[in-house]
């Protein structure tokens, strides 16, 4: 049969139906599997021109989620090509991390937390354990399933790591999410960065609001210092012979109960494990499970009784909102983010927002105290400063830094040792 056949057979298996995110190469469908009766993602990618080659980053992303199969990181059914594109069809799943922490209609409890980053770092061990770096850990890739269950996704910036001499680009991650090492511009790096990305995951989840939200590299870093004190040479020995090393006017790190008030001790001594400067030091993925913060009390969650955000009836601009200021705001949920494709181009962010230069900080309101009622403690996972105002602006990367990596994906996918 020939290949244009073949692949036609193959497309026409899958019943296309609404649009679940467009990106500037490619649109995401939900669809049927006509053959198993089964509801799919199908990730469609323009190749463009000839001249333009392959999308190195969908052939990345193919090859790795072949290779990584885990109750935790999500499932590449099939990949076929069809009409110039290529199209991924992935297993689908309901929403993602982001839209749980934004939703403001759910409660994330301790144990709810707890359950969404244990399955965030069973993932991320399974893909360690193989020799894999995630370097685009962030909520909007968490994706959670009918079940509850939180898999890894978008494995386009995901690469094999171990080799003494391997360099790779610093250029990846989005910002808010990235280690400081990488902000530094280290080219030898390994799990570490994972581990990173992973603890602003656990302190968003806390907060509900992304924690350290820098506008360019070195405002990131500033964020990163005004949080936990200037490392000093003794904290972080190799910082110094970093290629980007600047120094800091040294502050002294804030008690690290004075930014998550109402978490757990164990909480916070994980926390702080994870947010280690000195990479060779923080914890691994595999240690931060075995961290007794996950066996005391409250127990983890089971993931198929986890909150998650109510199916989309009707937009939210329809609605009419009554707030009565001695009762506190009617809270609605945000509409859901649309998904979006990964692309070569957009692959460090992953995003399409903009930068906010001034975003909200997150304090809580006057009138906490009286929706609360006296004195009583505000639960960690709700943050009021959010009530009539958008979500913090998530950052791009610029168009130096695209040009930037997309030279490096090249020269990196002609040498995938």
């Amino acid at each position: 049969m020939p290949e244009t056949d073949l692949s036609k057979k193959v497309a026409d298996r899958y019943l296309k139906g609404e649009v679940l995110g467009e990106g500037t190469y490619g649109v995401v469908y939900k669809a049927i599997d006509s053959k198993t009766g089964q509801t799919v993602a199908i990730k469609k990618i323009r190749l463009g021109k000839q001249k333009e080659g392959v999308n190195f980053t969908a052939l990345r992303e193919i090859k790795l989620l072949k290779e990584l199969k885990d109750p935790n990181i999500i499932e590449l059914i099939d990949a076929f090509p069809h009409k110039g594109n290529l199209h991924l069809v992935f297993e689908f799943m309901e929403t993602d991390l982001e839209a749980v922490i934004r939703d403001r209609n759910i409660f994330l409890s301790p144990a709810d937390i707890k359950t969404y980053l244990q399955m965030t770092l069973k993932g991320l061990a399974y893909c360690h354990k193989k020799w894999v770096l995630h370097r685009d850990m962030k909520p909007n890739n968490l994706l959670i399933g009918s079940n509850g269950l939180l898999k890894l996704a978008d494995f386009g910036l995901a690469r094999i790591f171990g080799s003494p001499d391997r360099r790779f680009t610093h250029q990846v991650f989005a910002r808010w999410y990235r280690a400081p090492e990488l902000l530094f511009g280290t080219k030898q790096y390994g799990a570490g960065v994972d581990v990173w990305a992973a603890a602003c995951i656990f302190a968003e989840l806390l907060l509900r609001r992304p924690f350290l939200q820098g506008s360019s590299d070195i405002d990131q870093l500033g964020k990163i210092f005004a949080a936990f004190g200037t490392p000093t040479p003794s904290q972080w020995p190799d910082m110094i012979y970093l290629p980007d090393y600047v120094e800091y006017q040294f502050v002294p790190a804030p008690p690290l109960r004075s930014l998550f008030p109402m978490a757990s001790d164990d909480a916070l001594d994980l926390l702080s494990k994870m947010f280690t400067y000195d990479p060779n030091s923080r914890i691994s993925v595999q240690q931060a499970l075995d961290h007794r913060y996950f066996s005391s009390a409250p127990l983890p969650t089971i993931p198929d009784k986890l909150p998650r955000p109510a199916p989309k009836r009707e937009p939210l601009t329809s609605r009419n909102v009554d707030v009565n200021p001695h009762d506190g705001p009617t809270v609605l949920s945000p509409p859901r983010k649309s998904r979006r494709v990964m692309s070569e181009r957009e692959g460090v962010e992953g995003n399409a927002f903009q930068v906010d230069k001034n975003p909200r900080v997150g304090e809580f309101r006057p009138a906490v105290s009286e929706i609360m009622g006296g004195n009583e403690q505000v639960p960690m996972s709700m943050d009021f400063s959010i009530f009539a105002a958008k979500p913090p602006s998530r950052p791009t990367i610029n168009s130096v830094d695209r040009s930037h990596l997309k030279r490096k994906l090249d020269l990196e996918f002609q040498h995938p040792e």
